[in-house]
């Protein structure tokens, strides 16, 4: 976890820094410093200079800067500030400048995220499944959660607000968790099902695979607990279970559900193995269970054709996905704000990152993990909080708009502000990944 941790925000830092370093160098502002994590109190791991900029890797894996020369940022560095400005510096530079600058660290991290949305597309998935075909085909399966909210199987899905779309699985996405309606044919005729705005919060809790796919959910026997009622009945790893008592498992939730409504009671088991299906009489436990561990993922219908991922389709897919990963964001902000959700379930800090990534390395996961990371980090980096880059955006475009220009000591006082409430952010974030990490 720690290692995918410090190298995933290795590559986003460096980036993002770059992204300022490289716009500065563009203007001839000079820069002084460019650091992975923080040297504070002076301490580094490791340092070299080479030109005028002094690069290096600091002690403290919160983050990273480029300091430029003639501006005050998060090292309240105002020494320099006290002589007449020079022209390689930041405060002797037009406005518009300077507003590149600042941009530049969000837009790399843009840039950054929609690359490896697009690479984990072609590279990882390889291909998609068109949702025409499950229009044309026979349909969607409704698992509970979308049965709950009205959708039946065999549904064909043809728009999302109004909207067609081309791949089955932004039926998934945070378009229409976070609330949405979906145009559904259904019998010849079409009907409007909305999808709640809270129904993320369902999603989250049971799984999206538990929400709608193509095709029936297949549970596919992990390990025969010994001596449990499926040992006795002679069920076998890796035997694949389609159905309980004649009823075919369409949903992530039907077998434990059903095996749980059966106390006591005998279940009929229908199981495919080698190739062969058989039915299994098994006594349900007096604890609703029949000692099992397995795997539950829909199988695809036959008749279904994948469409593989382009070089220009992974880009455009990937750019789509890399901006609804930041409209989620903006859509999440808001509900804290609004009181819809806590804080203290929302609020990641670096032990929650790292439990994302997991403990184990899998390059997959770990991109699709980085890519979200970047664009959270640029729309954190745009919030108008001084000390961030949308707090000296927030300066500037008042700067060039209205012709007036914050004094250094205004400035100075705005940082120390901003430090203060991001320093407030990360120990509150810090503070409550321990809580839960305790509660847990």
């Amino acid at each position: 976890m720690a290692a995918q941790l410090i190298l995933g925000l290795s590559i986003l830092v460096t980036l993002h820094e770059l992204g300022h370093f490289l716009a500065a160098r563009a203007f001839g502002i000079k820069v002084e410093k460019f650091y992975l994590f923080f040297d504070a109190w002076g301490f580094k791991l490791f340092s070299f200079k080479r030109g005028e900029t002094e690069y290096g890797i600091g002690w403290l894996p919160l983050g990273g800067y480029v300091k430029i020369a003639g501006m005050i940022d998060e090292s309240l560095d105002t020494e320099q500030l006290t002589s007449e400005p020079q022209p390689w510096e930041f405060r002797a530079k037009p406005a518009w400048q300077r507003l590149i600058v600042m941009v530049g660290g969000v837009t790399m991290n843009v840039i950054l995220g929609i690359a490896i949305y697009a690479y984990t597309l072609l590279a990882y998935k390889g291909e998609y499944l068109p949702n025409s075909e499950v229009v044309d085909g026979k349909g969607i399966y409704a698992y509970s959660l979308g049965r709950e909210i009205g959708l039946q199987n065999g549904d064909k899905i043809t728009a999302i607000n109004g909207s067609s779309f081309e791949r089955f699985e932004e039926l998934l996405s945070t378009r229409v968790m976070f609330g949405a309606n979906l145009s559904v044919v259904r019998n010849n005729q079409t009907l409007e099902i909305p999808v709640p705005d809270d129904f993320y919060r369902r999603t989250m809790a049971a799984g999206r695979w538990n929400f709608i796919g193509y095709g029936p959910v297949r549970y596919q026997v992990g390990k025969v607990i010994e001596d449990g009622p499926a040992a006795k009945a002679g069920i076998l790893a890796e035997d694949e279970i389609i159905a309980l008592n004649g009823a075919e498992l369409t949903s992530g939730d039907d077998l434990p559900n059903t095996v749980d409504s059966l106390k006591g009671k005998n279940i009929n088991v229908t199981v495919i193995r080698k190739g062969n299906t058989t039915d299994i009489p098994v006594t349900v436990s007096e604890e609703g269970t029949i000692g099992i561990a397995y795997n539950a993922e829909p199988v695809m219908e036959s008749g279904y054709t994948m469409q593989p991922y382009t070089f220009g389709s992974a880009l455009a897919f990937g750019t789509s996905d890399a901006m609804e990963a930041l409209v989620s964001n903006v859509k999440g902000l808001r509900r804290i704000f609004t009181g819809d959700e806590k804080a203290t379930d929302s609020v990641q800090g670096p032990i929650g990152i790292a439990t994302i990534y997991g403990g184990v390395w899998d390059w997959a996961r770990f991109w699709a993990i980085t890519g979200l990371l970047s664009m959270v980090l640029a729309f954190m980096n745009m919030l108008p909080i001084p000390a961030l880059d949308g707090g000296h955006v927030i300066f500037l475009l008042i700067e060039s708009i209205f012709g007036f220009k914050f004094s250094d000591k205004v400035m100075e006082r705005a940082q120390v502000v901003g430090m203060v409430i991001l320093l407030s952010l990360m120990v509150f974030a810090v503070g409550n990944d321990v809580w839960k990490h305790i509660l847990n």
